[in-house]
């Protein structure tokens, strides 16, 4: 089924384009890793998937294997977990020197949008409704939050992904263990009161301007960084379309004052706590470039509208050359 916001690239583009593929992962043949789990598989189907559509890709599993200068037209940098603090911004200021034109968004975006604490305040700043919060940096005092009679809550890395580091508590001090323990990893914490709703999440991608997709809910618990990345055995994540169009319409509005701060890049997840029964969402984080094997969100929300894997990667592999001038077109579409 075709969408009128899908985008293709031609066959002259496809034949004279040079991509190099930045993944840790990207030479596993599709098996899992020990310690990363399912990434693996993802970055194999991410390569396989950008050679199907008809691209010439080279690849590369580690930072060291990146020219100075690399000798292509675009990058499609997914070595976002490294082994050390913020290495999601490398491949972008690597290539911000070289002057190659890359997947994703600008390092400076990408630091802000990864500190959940900034993110929440930029989002109260415009309005966005954003539940409380203590940011918890390291060598700053730790002591108790304002929200902490409230009871439950919930602490993780103030910049990570993947429910790593995160624990869950109805006391004070196995909360601020979590943080001296995260401290000594080399994370700052941030601390949350624990809503007893669920994650609904908000895709959108680049198609000649911003294309906000269906936003997804996931109805269960909280996952663990063992699930999300299936090093234990899990079934598929369980989204289920949010059917509500007026708490949609809203969730939209409110992405549309992030983006402000945020735009462009060329895909991202916007993520809330939503309460069917009172219809309440509260901003959470986004992730920008966050996981976009055919297996989850962002994939899964395109499918919502006809649109499979390798339609939704071609269109945001051409949108991101559209607007970096590695290919021009007559006219683009700058309106979300």
């Amino acid at each position: 089924m075709s969408h009128a916001r899908v985008l293709r690239l031609t066959a002259e583009e496809k034949a004279r384009l040079k991509l190099l593929f930045l993944a840790k992962h990207a030479r596993s043949g599709g098996k899992p890793d020990t310690v990363d789990g399912s990434h693996a598989v993802y970055h194999h189907e991410m390569l396989e998937t950008l050679r199907d559509v008809g691209l010439n890709v080279d690849v590369a599993t580690s930072f060291d294997e990146l020219p100075p200068a690399p000798e292509v037209d675009f990058v499609f940098p997914l070595l976002n977990r490294a082994g050390f603090l913020n290495s999601e911004m490398m491949a972008p200021l690597m290539l911000e020197r070289s002057g190659t034109p890359y997947l994703g968004a600008k390092p400076i975006i990408r630091g802000i949008s990864d500190d959940k604490s900034v993110m929440k305040r930029l989002a109260r700043a415009h309005g966005v409704v954003t539940c409380d919060w203590a940011i918890y940096r390291q060598g700053w005092p730790i002591e108790p939050p304002a929200f902490v009679e409230k009871g439950r809550m919930i602490v993780k890395p103030n910049a990570s992904s993947a429910s790593w580091g995160i624990v869950i508590a109805d006391d004070w001090a196995t909360i601020a263990d979590q943080v001296v323990w995260l401290h000594a990893q080399g994370h700052d914490a941030i601390v949350e009161p624990w809503l007893p709703s669920m994650d609904i999440a908000v895709p959108v991608v680049g198609a000649e301007g911003p294309w906000f997709l269906p936003p997804l809910i996931y109805p269960n618990d909280m996952r663990s960084y063992e699930e999300k990345r299936n090093l234990v055995d899990v079934a598929e994540d369980p989204l289920i379309p949010l059917e509500d169009p007026t708490v949609r319409d809203f969730l939209f509005a409110q992405v549309r004052l992030l983006m402000t701060e945020l735009w462009p890049f060329d895909y991202g997840r916007f993520e809330f706590r939503y309460d069917p029964e009172t219809r309440l969402v509260s901003f959470m984080e986004v992730n920008i470039s966050c996981n976009l094997w055919s297996r989850k969100s962002i994939s899964r929300a395109a499918g919502l509208l006809g649109v499979d894997h390798a339609s939704l990667v071609e269109t945001i592999v051409t949108h991101s050359m559209l607007r970096q001038g590695v290919i021009t077109r007559a006219t683009q579409r700058l309106a979300a």
